[in-house]
């Protein structure tokens, strides 16, 4: 390699993960005295499999692949975990459980590779997961129209123009099955956040088309009452009519698309951080990540533009059972600022319908050539009730993800222990009151210093 006076540019490119690689470039001139490389690289995230920042996750798999997975790394050790725990939230999300979902026959039994000692604790180290696939039919996709022609709106072509390659069985990291590794993350993250102070995550199917169950009550509402229909919503007068509209659309080989609600309740308050990472910003980050996932609203949301100033902000006042500040209201959703402020945090996700339906629609095969396509292969008719576990895995994990960066920033040294000036002030308080799923009425506090334990109130 001939060296010219102008120098040569070196590049050294070092792996730092799966999702990320590191680029340091600087000019060598055999002229000049030797200098150091510059100390601040380059890092380019773009293969966009990871989430989170200090309990972060990595999903992997394709929808005909061998099975579909998640690296969960950043779990605190000593955490009691069950593969029984995880194939629950699984088995919420499987393929196949009635008319309303994809036919496509999967067991979707988890494996739990690593991360967990022989007695069922958390180690601490990376906790991998698989599912292996079983009722792959890539004969639905391959040597058809579907291997040349893109569905309309769905990933096929953007995913060409990317990688100039795509997985054409079954979508590949397109297809919902991605979401399986998120699932058993949130699992995890779920059993963390209520063992920490008795966090509870729950979602619903709260509109399909213009069928809203708008009567909910965001602080009421039980799993036992969303999962008592097959397309989850608690009320089950609305739950009939919406099944009632899927089903009226299915039989006309068309799809249907909705609103699933999720909410977070015992949130402490101060997760979250200014300007770039507000938690409402993660948690629409990792919401609309969700496939078919194409609006976000926090509490009162886009409907909140109808109201005055007056009328929207939530008024404090003390409550007497805890001593805190809480809200008279719960427009901002629980969070203020873009940090959470103890109250019920309330989310909403809006799905398109499925892109791959059975009625013939006009497009274009990857040479250019405008045909007609008509979609095969089993779809859901309506994502909904398949998407309530997944909006509430990645609410959990987006949470679960803000309070270890909360303990790790602001409360390293304790409440107490060091820096300087006033002592902190907290009006919002850790503790709130809350009805445990038995029934009995709890108090769920973080004493000063001590670490909270046992506050798993559904355990036996």
């Amino acid at each position: 390699m001939k060296l010219h006076n102008a120098g040569i540019v070196a590049l050294t490119c070092i792996i730092q993960a799966a999702n990320s690689f590191t680029i340091n470039s600087f000019a060598i001139n055999p002229l000049s005295p030797p200098t150091s490389p510059p100390t601040t690289p380059t890092t380019l995230f773009g293969t966009g499999n990871t989430f989170g920042r200090t309990f972060r996750i990595t999903t992997y798999g394709e929808s005909h692949g061998g099975g579909v997975g998640v690296i969960v790394d950043g779990a605190p050790p000593r955490v009691p975990l069950t593969r029984d725990e995880v194939q629950k939230e699984l088995d919420r999300r499987r393929p196949g459980q009635s008319r309303i979902t994809t036919p496509r026959n999967e067991a979707d039994s988890v494996e739990i590779l690593s991360g967990l000692s022989p007695s069922g604790l958390t180690l601490g180290t990376p906790i991998s997961m698989i599912v292996r696939n079983k009722d792959q039919r890539s004969g639905d996709y391959l040597g058809n129209d579907l291997s040349l022609a893109y569905r309309p709106s769905h990933a096929d072509a953007t995913y060409d123009a990317k990688y100039g390659v795509r997985a054409v069985a079954g979508g590949g990291r397109s297809s919902a099955r991605e979401t399986i590794g998120r699932v058993a993350a949130g699992a995890v993250a779920k059993k963390i956040l209520h063992m920490y102070s008795g966090v509870e995550i729950l979602a619903y199917v709260s509109a399909v088309q213009d069928i809203s169950a708008s009567a909910v009550d965001p602080d009421a509402f039980t799993m036992a009452e969303v999962d008592s229909n097959i397309v989850r919503c608690p009320d089950q007068e609305v739950a009939e009519k919406m099944i009632e509209r899927i089903d009226e659309i299915r039989k006309t080989g068309n799809s249907v698309g909705g609103v699933v609600t999720c909410v977070a309740r015992n949130v402490r308050s101060g997760l979250g951080s200014p300007v770039f990472d507000k938690l409402e910003a993660d948690l629409a980050k990792a919401c609309m990540s969700l496939p078919a996932a194409k609006g976000f609203e926090v509490g009162s949301g886009f409907s909140g533009t109808m109201l005055t100033g007056k009328e929207h902000n939530d008024e404090f006042y003390i409550d007497p059972a805890t001593g805190a500040a809480r809200t008279k209201t719960n427009r901002s959703g629980g969070i203020q600022g873009g940090i959470s402020n103890g109250e019920t945090i309330v989310v909403k996700v809006c799905f398109k319908p499925t892109s791959t339906i059975g009625q013939s629609q006009a497009t274009v095969t990857r040479d250019g050539k405008e045909v007609d396509l008509r979609g095969k292969g089993r779809h859901d008719p309506c994502v909904l009730p398949r998407a309530v576990p997944m909006v509430e895995g990645m609410v959990a994990v987006t949470i679960l993800d803000a309070l270890m960066q909360q303990r790790a920033q602001c409360e390293l040294l304790g409440e107490e222990e060091g820096g300087e000036g006033d002592p902190r002030p907290n009006p919002l308080g850790k503790g709130r009151r809350r009805e445990g799923f038995d029934g009995k009425v709890e108090r769920v506090e973080l004493k000063e210093g001590k670490k909270a334990v046992g506050l798993n109130v559904d355990e036996e």
